[in-house]
């Protein structure tokens, strides 16, 4: 979405649940910049430039899926018409919920197919889109960010590249030859600089990452002396400065950084916006104005309007007041936790709607998933701590080790550590809530997702105790049997150090032997529910039904709740209420 180029509108889109039919829905609005009633629109293109269309309105950008290797039964034997084979000689046979079928995403001028023949993505999977693909200044060139590589090579490594076609001479370069790590999301400078956002390394997913500028061939990177890490990025109209969002103290905040020119002079990075809140997307600016859109945990995103000269925020829509209204809304509270390497850790604490501090409550320990992933202002619609708030708990959800928005060293801690440091701090963090005369130490219970699912089941063999039930969603059961079925092997072999077969690796042997919950197994105690996708290809199908199929043989009280057509997530309107059913008639049984 954005602002109209005449900087009195805002055009954003709505969408709609239908949970009776399964589907969703998108609407445009319109609203004035200055607030106000807002229309519903049809048709952009008339308000806002496409940005696919070249410059001279002659040409278009667009990305098809492109048959381009023989992958299929039906690829060798083409009279085997209803065979339902699929044949692989390499990695990656198959990608986040996806099995490879011989096809890649290509960038395509008008009907042209720039990367004909190539066996590489753009955009890339699985979840790159238009913004992988744009227009140089001049219309003679198209950029696109791809991984030029294949098979094993693919699926150990995030070296995403910039690449440059040029529509006369066809010939495509490297823009970013030599840089090692992931780097994508191009844009131009109102003057014409090539600016993106880059990471170091090769193999590291969560590695900071900066902003780039290229200046006449000279690679700046403006936020190298920054302690933290940009999420993404927007140029100022003047193209003197960049606004950029980034995880900060359990929030995301709303930033600026200087582009010096030719001068020698550091860029200064400066906090716009500060609150209990996250500013999740930048929409656009008018003037010393910038649209953005902002969510805290009670409520989901809206659009406001930041004055960049003192970061006041002006509420501009209000989609959801008339819902909020029928509801009580939870208490936030930032509470720092001592850990036991006597550090101060953000936690955040949420109380039922019209807590009594005089009363009991029932207390969840929310283990997140990433592991780098932000513990911030978020609103989920499934792992949404309003509604596990609304229904009697406290919440107990802490900015452990190995999140961002409290430095690069507090991020990297958790790489090859997973047992380590971050369980402490968990623990840490319930033990500091349990404390208080109105959480009820004797029903405490712990859930997460992802990582925070593998949090649930290594917790479940060292809790000694202090928790009477779990909940863990796809989460790592058995880091070897992980090993041999996820597709991405980069984020295994960076973050538990590589393979279970190198005895010469000591942060592997330790990640896949002691920090392996498979191998605590044999001390849970405590009853446990297990959601598993059945498409989540990145935390397999084998480790929700390893650690159901434990739990049973040892008599535990447990419950599998699997979704065959969900992958990692929960996408399905009714199974993700079917999902908050069963999540709390699990605790409601248990807690």
């Amino acid at each position: 979405m954005g602002v109209t180029s005449d900087g009195q509108q805002v055009i954003y889109s709505v969408r709609h649940y239908d949970i009776t039919s399964n589907t969703s829905s998108s609407q445009l609005y319109s609203i004035p910049l200055e607030g106000g009633e807002a229309s519903k629109i049809e048709n952009i293109s008339w308000l806002i430039p496409d940005d696919k269309t070249s410059p001279d309105g002659k040409m278009t950008l667009s990305d098809k899926a492109v048959k381009v290797e023989k992958a299929l039964g039906t690829d060798y034997y083409p009279d085997m018409k209803k065979s339902e084979v699929q044949i692989y000689d390499d990695l990656m046979y198959r990608h986040w919920d996806t099995w490879a079928d011989g096809t890649y995403n290509h960038v395509f001028v008008n009907d042209t197919d720039i990367m004909e023949g190539q066996k590489f993505n753009s955009p890339t999977k699985p979840f790159g889109g238009g913004e992988d693909y744009i227009w140089s200044p001049d219309g003679k060139q198209v950029l696109y960010v791809t991984k030029q590589k294949s098979g094993i090579e693919y699926a150990v490594s995030t070296n995403t590249d910039i690449f440059s076609y040029d529509l006369v001479s066809k010939k495509t370069t490297n823009l970013t030859e030599g840089m090692m790590g992931y780097d994508n999301s191009p844009a131009f400078s109102p003057s014409g600089q090539l600016t993106w956002l880059s990471m170091k390394r090769d193999g590291y997913e969560s590695d900071k990452t900066d902003i780039i500028v290229d200046n006449n061939g000279i690679k700046m990177n403006l936020t190298a002396h920054w302690d933290g890490t940009v999420f993404g990025f927007k140029w100022g109209v003047k193209g003197k400065v960049i606004y950029f969002t980034a995880p900060v103290g359990g929030t995301r905040q709303l930033f600026s950084v200087d582009y010096p020119g030719k001068s020698k002079k550091m860029p200064v990075v400066k906090q716009i916006t500060d609150g209990q809140f996250d500013v999740d997307g930048m929409i656009g600016q008018v003037g010393k104005t910038m649209v953005v859109s902002r969510r805290d945990m009670n409520h989901a995103s809206e659009l406001y309007t930041v004055n960049l000269s003192d970061g006041k925020m002006t509420q501009l829509t209000h989609v959801n007041d008339e819902a909020y209204a029928k509801i009580s809304l939870s208490k936030v509270e930032k509470r720092m936790v001592k850990t036991t390497d006597d550090k101060q850790m953000v936690t955040w604490v949420i109380y039922p709607p019209n807590f009594d501090p005089n009363k009991k409550y029932p207390t969840l320990l929310y283990c997140q998933g990433g592991p780098q992933g932000a513990l911030s202002q978020f609103y989920s619609f499934r792992w949404n701590f309003q509604v596990m708030a609304a229904q009697g708990y406290i919440v107990v959800a802490p900015n452990r080790r190995g999140m961002p928005g409290h430095g690069v060293e507090w991020n990297e801690q958790i790489s090859k550590d997973y047992g380590g440091q971050n369980m402490q701090d968990y623990l840490s963090a319930i033990d500091d809530v349990a404390k208080e005369p109105y959480a009820d130490s004797d029903r405490l219970g712990a859930v997460g997702a992802s990582y925070g699912g593998y949090s649930i089941f290594y917790l479940a063999g060292i809790h000694e105790k202090r928790f009477k039930s779990f909940i863990s969603h796809d989460g790592i059961f058995n880091w070897r049997s992980m090993y041999g079925t996820t597709e991405e092997l980069f984020f295994v072999n960076f973050d538990l150090g590589g393979n279970y077969w190198d005895k010469d690796n000591a942060a592997a042997q330790q990640s896949h032997t002691t920090f392996n919950p498979i191998n605590h197994v044999n001390k849970w105690d405590t009853p446990i529910m297990i959601f598993q996708g059945g498409k989540d290809y990145r935390v397999p199908i084998g480790q929700g039904l390893e650690a159901f199929q434990a739990a049973q043989l040892q008599g535990i009280k447990s419950r599998l709740v699997y979704l065959p057509n969900e992958n990692h997530w929960v996408l399905s309107a009714q199974n993700a209420m079917v999902w908050q059913g069963e999540f709390f008639r699990w605790l409601k049984e248990t807690l």
